[in-house]
Parts: structure tokens; sequence; C-alpha cells
């Protein structure tokens, strides 16, 4: 078992550093709201710390899931950041979705320091968080990875290295950017079939087992009937990451028409007071208009 910290205790974070310390692992915890680290260590056994840098000291992994590039970078640089805290030779692993600019430039902050960094951003939302079934898609180097491998294994049912630095954050991309279509499509098909007067479920029933099936209408497709959308990843982060999809397709050479015109329905989402809803509510938009 390994010494390890973690950083952030949002709805992924939380449960996460949880199976954690289910594992047998001694952990130690961060959150910018000291009083939900406390709680955590609390519910846990675990130790909550008052910065990163403190919860970094003689870990020999510190995982990270924060908000963004910014978010990210306060937890890693400066004083109080956890590479302050780190042992030469330990691993910080980072689950946050940012770009993969801010990953290799932290891959090589983290380098000057003898540390190493692995970006093993996540899928599978909050219920895979829960349940420790993300799937986890990793950067970095081969040696980092194989050593994160067993602990990531906590939370995970599936991880793998794609890559070096920054491969794990741009398959997050291509992740977010199948996502974005095909909950537009299932959005339209369940808007079809309630404007036609059809029975949503029964149609679903149907449909679901052949080429149109997927996990999105199998774990979607009743609560978007129902009007229900707090079930998942909020509207307000997949348009967060989507940007950094477009932006990143502009550098690349990329051409991501669906995804840019998703990104707008999203949008219109958050108009619609839905900032905090999940993805699935591409219908609630659909349904505003039609």
């Amino acid at each position: 078992m390994a010494k390890v910290a973690f950083l952030g205790l949002g709805v992924m974070g939380y449960p996460m550093a949880g199976y954690l310390a289910k594992a047998g692992h001694e952990v130690t915890v961060y959150n910018r709201t000291a009083a939900k680290a406390e709680t955590w260590a609390a519910e846990h056994g675990g130790r909550a710390a008052p910065t990163p840098a403190e919860a970094a000291k003689g870990a020999e992994f510190v995982m990270a899931c924060v908000g963004n590039d910014d978010d990210l970078r306060s937890v890693c640089l400066g004083d109080e950041g956890a590479f302050a805290g780190m042992d030469e030779g330990a691993i910080f692993v980072d689950h946050t979705t940012v770009s993969a600019a801010v990953t290799r430039e932290l891959y090589d902050a983290a380098g000057e320091k003898g540390l190493a960094f692995v970006d093993a951003p996540v899928s599978g939302g909050q219920a895979g968080a829960e349940n420790g079934q993300l799937a986890v898609m990793c950067g970095g180097d081969q040696e980092a990875y194989d050593r994160a491998e067993a602990v990531i294994a906590a939370y995970a049912k599936a991880c793998r290295r794609l890559g070096e630095s920054g491969a794990g954050q741009l398959t997050k991309m291509v992740n977010q950017i199948c996502i974005a279509g095909l909950v537009q499509g299932l959005s339209e098909g369940l808007h079809f079939a309630q404007k036609a007067g059809l029975d949503g479920k029964a149609v679903v029933d149907v449909i679901s087992g052949g080429a149109a099936g997927s996990w999105q209408m199998a774990n979607r497709f009743e609560t978007m009937l129902a009007d229900e959308f707090e079930h998942g990843f909020a509207v307000d982060w997949m348009r967060k990451d989507l940007g950094i999809c477009l932006k990143t397709a502009d550098q690349v050479g990329a051409s991501l028409p669906v995804t840019a015109l998703v990104d707008q329905f999203y949008k219109d989402v958050q108009k619609l007071g839905g900032g905090r809803w999940d993805t699935s509510s591409l219908i609630k938009r659909l349904n505003s208009v039609g």
C-alpha cells in the first residue's frame, strides 16, 4: 500500500479519494474549502491538510481532480503548491480535464524538480466515481504510468497509457467530442418521438439493441423523457471541455463542425438557466423551442 495525497474533493474527487482509503492506502486530502476535507477525513479515517504542499509531504503519489487549467496550476505551483512538498521521485497524477498545453507545462515543471507527472483525465461521470468504475486515459512517461496504474486501479474499471505527456488529455477531448454528438442525436430522436406521439420508452426498448444503441441511450433516456437533469456531468463543465476541444482543433488543423454547433446549443441551455443541469439537457432546449 502507498502513501497518497488527493487534492480536490468535488463530486468526483470525494468518492475517488474514498476508494483509495478503502483499498488500504494511507490518504491525506486537501480541498479549497477546508471543512469538506475535514468531513472526508472523519468519514474515511484519513488526514486533512491545510495546503497542497502539506498534503503532498512524504506522499509517493499525489492525485488531483480540480476545475480547470488555473486551478491545476494553483495546486501544483508556488510555495504552498504540491510540487513544493513532494519528495524527489514522487508522482503527480492529474485527473482534471484540462488543456494539453498546461499538462505539458506542468510535466516540464515537475521534471525540473525530479518529479514525474501523469495526465490521467477520467470518464464515467459522478456515477462512475461513486461506483469506482471510471475509465482513465493517461499520458506521460511509461515508468511513471506503470507505477501509478496500481493506485489508479482503486477507482478505475479501465486504465491505459495513450502516449507521451498530453496524450491523456487529447484522448479525453476525443471522448467529449463523441459525447457531444451522441447526446444531441439522442435528444433529437427522443424529441421527435414525443412530437410524433410515440411512447418514448417503447421506442428505446426496440432501438437500443440495434445500431442506435449507446451508453447515453441506456443510461439517460428515461430521465430525459421525465425532464430530469440532475444526474451527471454539468453543462457548465461540458462547455469548458468543448472550449478546450475547439481551441486544440484549431491548433492541430482538425475540423469539428458538429462539436462547434453543439457547444452553441449548450450555450442556449445555459441561457435557459441550465448551467448545472447534466449534459442530457440538450433535449430541454429542443422542447423549449419545438
